[in-house]
């Protein structure tokens, strides 16, 4: 023990030294973006300020987090190890489940959010990308991800039901529930909207299917724990699809893989269900592992290409529409809607459904929240800063035309053209044209929803160092299957939380009905499975089918969705806190859940109540419903029965976004009525979590083991993915002793002296 006190103090300089030019890189980054006017501000100083604040936040915050605040046990059985049935609960690798983990959280906002913010100028969306995930996004991650594992892996809304009460409870499951549905249908909407006549797209993405089959049968029967053997044979095939999608659009097989929105609708549905159904280990897991090699090669290879081409931001800092709200791709005031529109990437709720339902019944040690949960966050929001640095150094003018929707800037490119310039941003009719035609597109006017920019974006930076001019539609193509690639392993993972949870509920409602919550009882599994996929299948296909088109009627309920859902998550995690002796530091989550609620219960009174119909539901219906009255044919429509779809679905998103957000308030009030209750009788509190048992499962925190867990491997005779040594380790202290292995509580009931 000397010895490594001793090592620690030698290190120290040099851990002095480094972080310290870690910090000043990204303060240089953080002034350049912040305080240059009327200059050019390279792109690379984003890449830098981002970098820069994520590493200083994992190595100090999610450590103290950790240690101080969850005291993360590694000596305790996971709900993986104690309850392992090859269905859902199944111990994993930690490299392969933060693989999975991130493909799960990773949907469509990170990419479709901050290219849609970049309205408001380069810096707002940047700044809440990178403070809201070190402070609130990663963090409630991770804390969710410790607590469902102390409980056996339980949903959200179970874990609300137990240790709030049956009022709040039973408000939390119906609005989580709820709140599922809604953010799957829109995930799904974006994948439809990528993959929609695009069979490079279909046929890629359709692939990379039967390639985790095969993964999951190599790794689990073929070659057992051979992790980078399997992992380079699935990259080199995944590769090979994606360049042979290219192949099959030109071939006579285009036809075949051509595919209307609605009939992606079904084949999303069919999808959806399988992957719920299907153990994780066949199809699940080894498809999000796969994802994840192209999520972060593309990210990373754009990062890089930021940093050698040196590309100038060309939106603006802050622009005009930043305050008076009047923008173009969507109404509404920086506050409260930039911190709506940005949710996955900063913060999301839908991630606390991920971090509550597959992976707490895969994780093998507490101790690997911090990289699986923290990290993965942390990874996703670099996603979200490459998008609005993707976004914001287009032209103005043509991201503008882009995301403005017809009945604003017209149908032609001179009317566009005109139309953009007068709000200050230059463009012209030409300029539209050669952009649409560097990438084989007939038109690139009012592409909405944000993905086609993103691809515009990546096309631009990539073709800068890999091939010129002449690889635009290529890199565009290719960023457009990227995408749709990227949101759809989020789907699958949130068919599968989004079943845990209806079994949960189910179970819960009577004794005969216990019988659901059995992951072995197939006719539950299947039948849960087929009411959620069927669920937020309705929601696609009335999305896929609005005149307005689907993203401008269900986005803003899915960003005040996510973000109620997240402030939800945050406020349940406080009073576990402090029901578990941490009222010290409750503030870790309480006060990201009070500025989260603020900012999106605003955001849901305005966009019910708000009289200008480009922001209010309720406006917006009464403004059709005249139209209707007077027969006269309103912008977005072009007959009556679209005018009566653009009203009923006015009314549908206003009656969805009040019940929510009263749902959530029911929910805060009990919590608070909980927590009050535990700090003023703290004997009288009752934790739900699951008994100590001692793990016998050796496996390294870290994605790299360090020198101890390496030999802690070498002694059970593991390789690096951990597992059951033939022996219980000797030097692991029994559960009789308490197992605090000196990073934990080690019992379940342990309290925090000095309360």
């Amino acid at each position: 023990m000397q010895l490594l006190r001793q090592a620690a103090r030698q290190a120290r300089p040099r851990s002095i030294v480094i972080w310290s030019v870690v910090s000043v890189v990204a303060a240089i980054g953080w002034a350049m973006l912040a305080l240059a006017r009327g200059e050019d501000v390279s792109a690379a100083w984003m890449v830098a300020a981002a970098l820069g604040s994520y590493a200083i936040g994992y190595r100090f915050y999610s450590r103290f987090i950790l240690r101080r605040v969850l005291r993360a046990d590694h000596t305790r059985a996971t709900p993986a190890e104690r309850l392992e049935d090859g269905l859902d609960y199944q111990p994993t690798d930690r490299r392969v489940l933060l693989g999975h983990h991130f493909a799960g959280i990773s949907g469509a906002g990170p990419l479709v959010g901050p290219v849609l913010a970049a309205q408001m100028g380069y810096l707002p969306g940047t700044i809440w990308i990178i403070v809201g995930v070190i402070f609130a996004g990663a963090v409630q991650d991770m804390v969710v991800l410790f607590f469902s594992t102390r409980r056996d892996g339980k949903s959200l809304g179970q874990i609300a039901r137990e240790e709030i009460g049956p009022v709040g409870g039973v408000a939390g499951v119906v609005a989580i529930f709820s709140i599922m549905i809604i953010l799957l249908a829109v995930l799904a909407l974006v994948v439809v909207q990528a993959l929609a006549e695009s069979p490079w797209g279909t046929f890629s993405v359709g692939m990379t299917i039967p390639l985790a089959l095969f993964m999951g049968v190599y790794l689990r029967y073929l070659r057992p724990g051979r992790v980078s053997e399997v992992t380079v044979v699935g990259v080199s095939l995944l590769l090979f699809v994606i360049v042979a999608g290219r192949w099959v659009a030109n071939s006579g097989m285009a036809d075949t893989f051509t595919l209307s929105p609605r009939t992606l609708v079904v084949w999303l549905v069919i999808y959806g269900f399988a992957a719920s159904v299907l153990p994780v280990w066949l199809l699940l897991v080894p498809r999000d592992y796969l994802s994840t090699f192209m999520k972060i090669g593309t990210i990373g290879l754009l990062a890089l290409a930021l940093v050698f081409t040196l590309p100038t931001l060309q939106m603006e800092a802050v622009t005009d529409f930043a305050g008076n709200g009047e923008g173009p791709v969507f109404a509404g005031s920086l506050f409260p809607f930039v911190f709506i529109t940005i949710a996955c990437g900063a913060l999301s709720g839908f991630h606390a459904l991920i971090s509550s339902g597959t992976t707490p019944k895969m994780i093998q040690k507490e101790t690997q929240v911090r990289s699986i949960g923290y990290g993965a966050m942390l990874m996703e929001s670099s996603v979200a800063v490459m998008a609005i640095t993707a976004a914001c150094v287009l032209d103005p003018g043509v991201y503008f035309a882009m995301n403005a929707p017809p009945a604003v800037i017209g149908d032609t490119v001179q009317a566009a053209s005109e139309t953009i310039t007068s709000w200050g941003f230059v463009v012209t009719p030409e300029q539209l044209t050669a952009a649409a035609e560097s990438v084989e597109e007939g038109s690139l006017l009012s592409r909405t929803g944000g993905a086609p920019t993103l691809a515009l974006g990546l096309a631009a930076i990539f073709s800068d160092i890999l091939g010129g001019e002449a690889m635009m539609s290529f890199w565009y193509h290719f960023a457009i299957m990227f995408e749709a690639l990227f949101i759809l392993t989020a789907i699958d993972a949130g068919t599968r939380v989004g079943r845990f949870i209806l079994q949960d509920a189910l179970a819960s409602t009577h004794p005969k009905m216990s019988r659901f919550r059995s992951t072995g009882w197939l006719p539950g599994i299947l039948l849960t499975s087929a009411a959620v996929v069927g669920l937020w299948g309705w929601l696609l296909w009335v999305g896929v089918n609005d005149p307005l088109g689907g993203i401008n009627t269900l986005y803003p309920i899915f960003g005040i969705s996510n973000q109620l859902l997240g402030a939800l998550a945050l406020g349940l995690c406080t009073v576990l806190l402090i029901k578990s002796g941490r009222l010290k530091y409750a503030w870790v989550t309480a006060v990201p859940m009070a500025w989260v609620a603020v900012v999106t219960l605003t955001a849901s009174w305005q966009k019910v109540f708000s009289g200008d119909p480009a922001v209010g539901f309720l406006a917006r219906r009464d403004q059709y419903q005249e139209g209707i009255d007077s027969g006269q044919l309103l912008p977005g429509a072009s007959d009556m029965g679209e005018m009566r779809t653009i009203v009923n679905n006015a009314t549908l998103d206003a009656v969805l976004t009040g019940t929510l957000a009263l749902l959530v308030v029911v929910v805060f009030l009990d919590a608070f009525r909980v927590a009050l209750k535990a700090v003023s009788s703290p004997e009288t509190v009752r934790l739900h979590e699951a008994p100590y048992v001692r793990s016998r499962l050796v496996a390294p925190a870290e994605l790299v083991a360090t020198r101890e867990e390496k030999a802690e491997l070498a002694r059970a005779g593991l390789g690096p993915g951990g597992g059951f040594p033939a022996e219980p380790a000797g030097d692991a202290p029994d559960a009789e002793d308490g197992g605090t292995g000196g990073a934990g509580t080690g019992r379940a009931d342990t309290r925090e002296d000095g309360r």
